[in-house]
C-alpha cells in the first residue's frame, strides 16, 4: 500500500515542488525517506488502535499534483448564513484558497501557506514544522511528503479580533480524489481570535481528505478554535492538530461531527509555558456506519496549567466510535490540575464504543482525574417523561440533547452556538443538517 505512494512521489518529485508552497519543498525530500521506513501506521500503533481510515488509503486516489483550480463557480462558494454571527468568511476548494473577504480586519492576515512564504518568511521560519516534527509519525511524514500548499492565519501582535474567523473547506471531486493540506496558524502576543473552521463535501464528491494544522498560542494569547465536520458518508477524513501554548496563553478547543462517513482526529497539545490554560472537548452524532475516532494527547510541561478534557457521543444503528485520551504530567511540573472525561451513548446493541483514557504522572502536587462510561438512554428517566405526556419519540430527542448540551455550551459566539443547538436536534431527530444557502452541503 505504502509503495504505491511512494512511487507517485518518486515519479513526480519536480511537479510537486514546481506548484508547491516554498517552506514545504525544504522538508519535503526528508518526509518522503522517513515515509519509506515507517510506511503507514499500524493497529499496534498507539494513535492508530481503531483508526477507521487506514483500510481506505489502497484506494488509487487522484491527486491534484498541477494544483488546477476546481470548477467551482463563485455563485455556488458557501456564505455563511448563521443570523448575527458577522463572522469573516473565507473559502477554501479541497487544498486551494478560492474567497477571502476584501475587508479583513486590521491586524488579521488570511492568505495560503505558499502566499504567507512570500510575504511573511520570518513569521512562517519561526513557527512551520515546529510542533509537526516534535510530534512526527508516519501519517506526519506522508502529509509532508505529498501536501502541496494550505492556509496560513496571522493574527497580529495585541490584536483583539472581535469578528469571528471561519475558514469553509468544501470537498469537490468528480473522481475519487485525495486532497492533501498543511496549514498554519499563528496568534502573536496578547492577541485574542475566534476561529471556526466547517467542512462541508459537495453532494457524491468521493474525497479522502488529510490535513496537518500547526497552531502556535503566544505569551498571553487567547484562540478559540472551533472544528465542524458536515460532510456525507463519501468523505473519509485524516486530521492531524499540533498545539503548543506559550506561558499566559488560553485555548478552548471545540471538535463538533454531525455528521460524517469515515473520520480520525489526532490531536496533540504541549502546555509548553507556566499558567497556561486548556479546554479540549468535542461531540460525535454517528448513525449508519459512520466511524470517527479521536486521539489526544495533552502534554504538561510547565507549571501551574490547567487541562479540562470533555468527549461525548451518541451512536445509532451499525455506527463506530472511538476515543483514546492521553494526559501527561511531566516531571518537575508544580501544582498542574488535569481532568478528562469520556461519556458514551449507544442507542443500538450493533452501535460500538472504544474507549481509553489514560493519564500518566510524574510529579507531586497535582490534581488529576479521569473517566470513561458508556450505557444506554436513561429508561426510568425515559418513563419519567413519558407519564408526563411527552411522546417516546420526543422524550429520546430531549434527553440526548441534554446529554451533549454542556459541549455546544462551551461555544462562546451565541449566534452559532444556537445555531449548533438547533442543527444537533435535526440530527437527533434523524434530519438533515444542511446550512442555509450552502449548494454543496
Amino acid at each position: 500500500m505504502k509503495q504505491q505512494y511512494i512511487d507517485v512521489y518518486a515519479d513526480n518529485r519536480d511537479l510537486i515542488k514546481a506548484n508547491s508552497a516554498p517552506c514545504l519543498n525544504i522538508i519535503r525530500d526528508a518526509a518522503a525517506e522517513a515515509f519509506k521506513i515507517t510506511g503507514f501506521p499500524t493497529h499496534k500503533d498507539e494513535a492508530y488502535l481503531y483508526c477507521p481510515t487506514l483500510q481506505y488509503l489502497a484506494t488509487d486516489y487522484g491527486l491534484n499534483l498541477k494544483q488546477i483550480e476546481p470548477k467551482v463557480s463563485e455563485k455556488e462558494l458557501f456564505h455563511c448564513s448563521v443570523p448575527g454571527i458577522n463572522s469573516v468568511v473565507v473559502a477554501m476548494v479541497n487544498d486551494q484558497m478560492r474567497a477571502i473577504s476584501e475587508t479583513l480586519p486590521d491586524g488579521v492576515v488570511v492568505c495560503s501557506l505558499k502566499d504567507a512564504c512570500e510575504r511573511y518568511p520570518e513569521e512562517v521560519e519561526n513557527c512551520f514544522n515546529s510542533l509537526a516534527s516534535k510530534h512526527a509519525d508516519a501519517m506526519t511524514h506522508f502529509n509532508n511528503m505529498l501536501a502541496q500548499n494550505g492556509f496560513f492565519v496571522y493574527v497580529k501582535k495585541n490584536t483583539q479580533l472581535e469578528q469571528p474567523l471561519q475558514i469553509v473547506r468544501m470537498l469537490d471531486a468528480t473522481i475519487e480524489m485525495m486532497t492533501v493540506a498543511h496549514n498554519l496558524v499563528y496568534v502573536a502576543d496578547n492577541a485574542q481570535a475566534k476561529l471556526l473552521l466547517c467542512d462541508h463535501n459537495r453532494k457524491g464528491s468521493k474525497v479522502f481528505h488529510d490535513t496537518l494544522t500547526e497552531v502556535v498560542v503566544a505569551p498571553h494569547a487567547r484562540l478559540e478554535l472551533y472544528e465542524l465536520e458536515s460532510t456525507s458518508e463519501t468523505t473519509i477524513s485524516h486530521s492531524q492538530l499540533f498545539v503548543t501554548q506559550a506561558e499566559g496563553s488560553e485555548m478552548l478547543l471545540n471538535q463538533l461531527t454531525l455528521s460524517n462517513g469515515i473520520t480520525h482526529r489526532h490531536t496533540v497539545v504541549d502546555l509548553d509555558g507556566d499558567h497556561a490554560n486548556l479546554w479540549l472537548g468535542g461531540m460525535v452524532l454517528n448513525d449508519r456506519q459512520q466511524k470517527t475516532e479521536n486521539y489526544t494527547e495533552i502534554n504538561h510541561n510547565a507549571s501551574y496549567c490547567n487541562c479540562k478534557e470533555l468527549f461525548k457521543y451518541i451512536l445509532d444503528e451499525e455506527a463506530e466510535g472511538a476515543f483514546s485520551g492521553r494526559i501527561i504530567v511531566g516531571d518537575g511540573t508544580k501544582q498542574t490540575e488535569a481532568y478528562q472525561t469520556n461519556r458514551n451513548l449507544c442507542l443500538t446493541n450493533t452501535a460500538k464504543m472504544h474507549a481509553k483514557p489514560q493519564l500518566e504522572i510524574y510529579a507531586d502536587d497535582v490534581k488529576c482525574g479521569h473517566g470513561a462510561t458508556t450505557g444506554q438512554l436513561d429508561e426510568t428517566a425515559l418513563f419519567y417523561m413519558q407519564a408526563r405526556g411527552i411522546g417516546k419519540e420526543e422524550a429520546r430527542m430531549l434527553l440526548m440533547l441534554a446529554f451533549v448540551a454542556d459541549v455546544i455550551d462551551k461555544i462562546t459566539v451565541e449566534p452559532l452556538r444556537d445555531r449548533l443547538r438547533m442543527m444537533t436536534e435535526k440530527r437527533l431527530r434523524g434530519e438533515g443538517v444542511k446550512c442555509n444557502n450552502c449548494s454543496l452541503c
